[in-house]
């Protein structure tokens, strides 16, 4: 008989390595309410919603006590059912009501709970203030009269990224969420990850809507509006489009673009395959020259780039000058289609929140035009989806267009943490077999850990690579190296725990779902003909057209220069 057993509602459930009540309830095919919860924070317990009534007639928090051999608990009583709806009446009394006009319009769990629990009327009178919205940030937006005080955004911005930019001020009833002394959101260390908004349970963080923009220029018959689309979009799209997480939708999401009106459609992972050449010449170029203590680290993320500069700008000499993948195929499309006499919009739908920064920056616009016109996250693009009244499930999957469709499998993967080092190595190894590119995903650098290392033989040497995700995680890697702990050749960096695929702008999901995603971009890596980037014939043909003697003023970027101004 197995005595490591506890009793949840009288059912006996083996415990294992649970690490508390809540987990093994789970387990056990019972979904318990909560706000402050997540598996990848640490346990705050401050909602109490996942209280369970014990043998002795106690309650215990869910989150916060450990299971043990023997233990009874029951998660279903009148007592806890009232509790519940007492805790939601009380929250209720405090928050804006204003559901139908909220970002979060039925992606909400404060709405979800309330209707689970059949809260029809709130016994209290409404105390809650004028809305307060900070609009500030180009990626997010803070509404405070919409705060729970959950505490899940402190703790992601603190504990998971180290950036610092919002935590808890006063004490009792005035207790809030906001950035030191009261500033506006772009004016704190904020790098807008967006990782806030991502687990925020109410539309107290949410991502800044850029659509209606993006109709006006679609409905603007003299306006040419093209489109590029980022690879981890195809794999975020949500269930709300009775889609699976993981499934590629690229085709669909080409389908549907067209219905919408976009004039020209295309894939991101064409100019990542350019970033993969253009960044493995640099690399090869740094490796050659041997002079420098620190390694090149890849410059890909925005969110990434936006932390150096305001924590170790030391690091900007140090950061590939590649341009973004974005940014690398918007100058493209802007130098292939210019001058026109026809206004030119160019739209990215991208899983990254911190795009929209990025997007705005002085260094990708040309005459105070930029590059990018407007950035839409997959959520905005599910709801243009659904604002159109297409129907996602019912369309035939089509392809992008030409003179730029074609991609290979290393610019796919791009959107999952390691797919930069894969591609690059890829590129870099001098044996081009399939065995050896089948090798290459076994060095340990493809997985959801926070932090990944390999060593691989090049030349007569061995080349030191680490792969982070979490800028939790990659402060933590650059104090090794600063501090001579560890030494790398290679680091490539993604803002996101888990790379593009778990950007804030795909709709959130829990981790295990957001892993499906990064199985898809490796499923459709292996589905494409061309599997290394420099094999891609629209590559060779942009070299030896549009950036003929261009590259450098196309696709690379200084930080180092912005940077000196603020000196």
């Amino acid at each position: 008989m197995n005595k490591n057993i506890m009793y949840i509602d009288d059912i006996p459930v083996e415990i294992k390595d649970e690490k508390n009540l809540l987990e093994l309830i789970r387990k056990a095919g019972i979904k318990m309410p909560t706000f402050c919860y997540h598996s990848e924070l640490s346990i705050y317990g401050a909602c109490r919603m996942c209280m369970v009534e014990n043998e002795r007639g106690g309650l215990d928090a869910a989150c916060s006590t450990p299971p043990r051999p023997g233990m009874s608990i029951k998660t279903n009583t009148e007592r806890l059912r009232k509790y519940r709806r007492m805790i939601l009446e009380l929250l209720l009394a405090n928050h804006c009501r204003d559901c139908t006009t909220c970002e979060n319009n039925a992606d909400c769990k404060l709405q979800d709970l309330a209707k689970r629990f059949h809260i029809e009327d709130v016994r209290f009178p409404n105390t809650a203030s004028e809305p307060k919205v900070d609009d500030s940030s180009l990626s997010i937006i803070r509404d405070t009269n919409k705060c729970i005080l959950c505490g899940d955004c402190v703790r992601m911005c603190n504990e998971i990224q180290h950036v610092g930019a919002i935590d808890f001020a006063f004490r009792g009833s005035k207790m809030k969420i906001g950035p030191a002394f009261n500033k506006p959101l772009a004016e704190s260390p904020c790098v807008g990850c967006g990782q806030c908004a991502a687990v925020c349970p109410t539309g107290a963080l949410v991502v800044r809507n850029d659509t209606a923009k993006v109709w006006e220029a679609l409905d603007d018959e003299n306006t040419k509006v093209s489109v590029q689309i980022a690879p981890a979009v195809r794999v975020g799209l949500s269930k709300e489009l009775d889609f699976k997480n993981g499934e590629d939708g690229a085709g669909m999401i080409v389908a549907a673009l067209r219905r919408m009106g976009f004039d020209e459609i295309f894939d991101t992972s064409t100019s990542a395959d350019l970033t993969v050449l253009e960044e493995a010449n640099e690399f090869l170029d740094r490796l050659e020259e041997g002079e420098h203590d620190m390694p090149l680290f890849t410059s890909c993320c925005p969110a990434w780039i936006n932390f150096a500069e305001k924590k170790y700008p030391e690091l900007l000499k140090d950061i590939s000058t590649c341009r973004s993948p974005m940014q690398m195929f918007a100058s493209v499309i802007k130098a292939q289609y210019e001058p026109s006499s026809r206004k030119h919009v160019h739209v990215a739908i991208m899983p990254c929140t911190a795009k929209k920064y990025e997007a705005a920056r002085k260094e990708f616009k040309v005459n105070d035009i930029p590059n990018v016109d407007y950035v839409i996250t997959t959520q905005e693009l599910i709801k243009m989806i659904k604002e159109s009244g297409i129907i996602f499930s019912e369309l035939e999957p089509e392809a992008v267009d030409m003179p730029f469709g074609s991609f290979s499998g290393a610019g796919v993967i791009f959107g999952v943490t390691g797919g930069v080092t894969e591609a690059v190595l890829r590129r870099v190894v001098n044996d081009k077999s399939s065995a050896a590119m089948k090798a290459i995903k076994y060095t340990g650098i493809r997985g959801f850990e926070g932090v990944k290392e390999t060593e691989i033989a090049y030349g007569d040497r061995k080349l030191k690579i680490a792969v982070v995700s979490g800028l939790g995680n990659a402060d933590n890697l650059i104090r090794k190296i600063k501090t001579g702990e560890a030494h790398y050749d290679f680091v490539e960096v993604m803002a996101c725990p888990g790379g593009c695929v778990c950007g804030a702008g795909q709709p959130f999901e829990v981790l295990e779902e957001r892993q499906k995603r990064g199985k898809g971009l490796y499923k459709a890596d292996k589905m494409t003909s061309i599997r290394r980037s420099e094999e891609n014939p629209v590559v060779t043909s942009l070299y030896n057209g549009v950036l003929k003697g261009r590259v450098h003023e196309l696709l690379h970027v200084d930080y180092t220069k912005e940077n000196k101004c603020h000196d």
